[in-house]
């Protein structure tokens, strides 16, 4: 089978996460009998660099001409002074809404491996922690208006977040379909107590929650939800919730199963394409120094296996090959712990390699 990938290199340790996750698939495609092509582009930081935008037209134009795309990161401080409206996150904003990518799956998985890396007590580790968070991508604050004006004598910021129903009953039913093949719950995450769009959240989710009668739906407010994913967050199954809150509380989710460095991610609409990355950032500050952590980038690829090339087997190949390496007690940096060995992105990356036959 032949696919086509746009790759996304971006900025900071992004050349370097992505140069081992593009090894492994293409291992996996020489075990098997599959051909990965991939067509790079710039966007982010290296964009602005090279074009004087985030994101060229000639680069969304790939975005939209191939089966997925694989993001490195983009951004960092060196960026920081420009046009918000080319600023390296534009870039991500852009193709998310011009792919049609309202749904970003982010699993957050405690590896046993790594139990003593977690910041949470051991006696609520030991309950384990496995949630996928579902975060609609296109809508809420992050996409409404934008604007800061003088009022009474003084500069007035506005945001406005704003959510119709289509929106909020396709992410719904994205979250109860996934629930489905776990373990049929769902939590849905709002501010109905103050927020309208939560309120209308709320009636839409319940509505969607009928035509799923095997799964189990409860409501959560967004600071009940962060106490709970500390207090106990075995009590998790999928959540489901709006853009602002899903970006708090995915990052949450993923610092507590030890290291931000392993989390990968999905962003899907309602075809088969999509775009899948690390959680993590750019870590401008070890960028260039083979110090990064390549296994969230490395388990998006596997993501994207799974879910846009229906390979199941290959996904599991690589997932398992993670396993293997750190059972063998092969660490990098951010993850490291008493009795492990420390290795280099690329030698994370190799051992991975290795491990896939």
């Amino acid at each position: 089978m032949k696919k086509t990938i746009t790759v996304i290199r971006g900025d900071g340790i992004g050349p370097e996460i992505i140069e081992q996750a593009l090894k492994v698939l293409d291992k996996i495609g020489e075990k098997f009998g599959h051909s990965f092509q991939y067509q790079e582009i710039l966007a982010g930081g290296a964009a602005i660099d090279a074009c004087g935008t985030s994101l060229p037209p000639e680069s969304l134009e790939k975005c939209l001409r191939c089966d997925s795309v694989l993001l490195g990161a983009v951004g960092g401080p060196k960026w920081d002074g420009v046009p918000k409206e080319i600023r390296p996150e534009a870039a991500l904003l852009g193709i998310r809404s011009a792919m049609g990518l309202y749904a970003n799956l982010r699993p957050a998985r405690l590896f046993p491996q790594l139990a003593g890396a977690s910041p949470l007590k051991a006696e609520i580790v030991e309950k384990g922690i496995d949630l996928m968070m579902v975060r609609e991508l296109i809508g809420g604050a992050y996409f409404g208006e934008h604007r800061t004006v003088l009022e009474n004598g003084e500069e007035t910021a506005h945001d406005d977040m704003t959510y119709a129903e289509h929106e909020i009953d396709r992410i719904a039913r994205r979250a109860f379909q996934i629930a489905r093949k776990r373990s049929g719950r769902v939590v849905s995450v709002d501010k109905a107590n103050v927020l309208d769009t939560s309120r209308l959240w709320r009636k839409v989710v319940h509505r969607a929650a009928a035509e799923f009668p095997d799964v189990e739906c409860a409501d959560m407010l967004v600071d009940n939800a962060a106490m709970q994913l500390v207090k106990n967050p075995s009590q998790f199954d999928v959540i489901v919730t709006e853009n602002l809150f899903g970006d708090i509380l995915s990052d949450e989710a993923s610092m507590i199963t030890g290291s931000i460095g392993m989390m990968a991610s999905a962003s899907l609409g309602d075809g088969t394409r999509g775009m899948y990355e690390p959680i993590h950032g750019s870590a401008p500050d070890i960028a260039g120094r083979d110090l990064a952590n390549p296994i969230g980038t490395i388990l998006s690829a596997a993501m994207m296996l799974r879910y846009s090339f229906d390979m199941d087997k290959e996904a599991d190949c690589i997932e398992q090959a993670v396993n293997a390496v750190l059972d063998a007690g092969y660490r990098t940096a951010d993850c490291m712990s008493e009795g492990c060995t420390k290795l280099s992105c690329s030698a994370m990356g190799q051992r991975i390699l290795e491990s896939l036959f």
